[in-house]
């Protein structure tokens, strides 16, 4: 019965117009994203020999750029729309993707911080678009879908990514990573979903960001950041705990078995009656990840990633559906580029600091740190918000 339900309840946010390209076409942009970080990697430090220290530096720079770039471009939407936006983004994707293989790896880190500035913000497009459209009683599914998508992006990107590496050379590898984002960009350009509920033009008015910049936003805002940040722990340290055992190559099940459980995760919570509260759902991802900290075989790790892997689509999707309902139309693109940003900073946080653990204690140090910051937000966040439900589920 609740199977079919849900299965009702996502037919019709997909019965929508519009909607089921924009499902589509953000997913096919999500994907070359997804991959950059993993192409660029590769191809510094094995298409180029130079090492994953200079690739690191490369991908921290595309990281950084995106972060500060997604607001920055969610404004220009709200006040020129979005194709102007597109065509500039599409416009970079075509320069840097083009010289990018044959540039040092100097030149390669500034310019790679210009083009993830002027990344395509696919991501936030979608969920402007979401937050625009979609009726308040159908957009939890519609959330839930969105995040279920980036989910399997996440999977298909970087194996995508890796796979053209290692099969072509990497100069090429670019060279498609690109083609996908002139594809992507003009599929977007064509189908030109709606930014704004009240279907007004774009312009230059928009709303003062401290009537709508308050505590709901920010827990929102900071529990993205949080679920990320754990999120990407994890990744790092299942894969070092994996490789010192000699077990490196069972983590790609574990992986699939870890989205697999989310996507299930995500489905549930976009079907759900009363769901819990984004700060409910925090607390569960953290303590669900404790036993992962603990690990052991690749058996085990398998099995564990289960309850972590519940949580991590709702949590997401929770945030995502926050920022959706409480930005006001004329500032929706900058929210929305806030939350890109939100999410770029919790991956960008996560990986130093769990490095730096790992080397220096171990990856169940590092995964328990990263655990406590998600229960300190969390926590943070119930406080926060106990005299403000606006950001509870209703």
């Amino acid at each position: 019965m609740r199977a079919r339900e849900g299965a009702q309840a996502y037919r019709e946010v997909l019965a929508q117009p519009g909607l089921r390209g924009l499902y589509a076409i953000g997913f096919a942009a999500r994907v070359p994203l997804s991959a950059t970080g993993t192409v660029l990697t590769l191809h510094v430090a094995v298409g180029l020999d130079r090492g994953f220290a200079a690739a690191g530096l490369v991908g921290g720079a595309v990281t950084l750029g995106t972060a500060l770039g997604a607001p920055w471009l969610g404004r220009l939407i709200d006040r020129v729309g979005l194709r102007p936006v597109l065509l500039l983004c599409g416009l970079s994707e075509v320069v840097f993707w083009s010289l990018a293989p044959f540039l040092g790896v100097t030149v390669l880190v500034v310019t790679a911080f210009v083009a993830g500035a002027l990344a395509l913000p696919a991501f936030s497009v979608v969920r402007q678009s979401l937050g625009a459209v979609v009726p308040e009683v159908r957009r939890r599914p519609a959330f839930a879908l969105d995040a279920m998508s980036s989910e399997v992006s996440f999977i298909a990107g970087p194996a995508l990514g890796t796979g053209a590496v290692l099969a072509l050379p990497s100069t090429v590898a670019l060279w498609l990573v690109g083609v996908g984002f002139v594809l992507a960009t003009a599929g977007l350009w064509w189908l030109n979903p709606p930014t704004r509920h009240d279907g007004r033009p774009p312009g230059r008015e928009a709303p003062s960001m401290r009537h709508w910049l308050g505590a709901p936003m920010v827990v929102a805002l900071l529990g993205a950041v949080a679920a990320v940040l754990l999120l990407s722990a994890t990744e790092l340290a299942v894969v070092a705990a994996l490789t010192a055992r000699g077990e490196t190559g069972w983590f790609a099940l574990a992986n699939t078995v870890w989205c697999l459980t989310s996507l299930v995760g995500g489905f549930l919570y976009g079907i759900a009656a009363r769901p819990p509260a984004l700060p409910t759902l925090l607390a569960a991802l953290a303590v669900g990840t404790i036993p992962v900290a603990f690990g052991g075989p690749w058996w085990l790790v398998t099995v564990l990633v289960v309850p972590a892997g519940a949580f991590c689509a709702p949590a997401l999707s929770s945030a995502a559906e926050a920022v959706g309902r409480l930005a006001p139309d004329g500032a929706r693109g900058v929210a929305t580029g806030l939350h890109g940003s939100a999410i770029m900073l919790g991956a960008a946080l996560a990986q130093p600091l769990t490095g730096l653990l790992i080397d220096r204690v171990s990856p169940t140090a590092a995964l328990l740190a990263a655990v406590g910051i998600c229960l300190l937000v969390a926590a943070g966040a119930a406080v926060g918000l106990r005299s403000d439900r606006q950001i509870a589920s209703p």
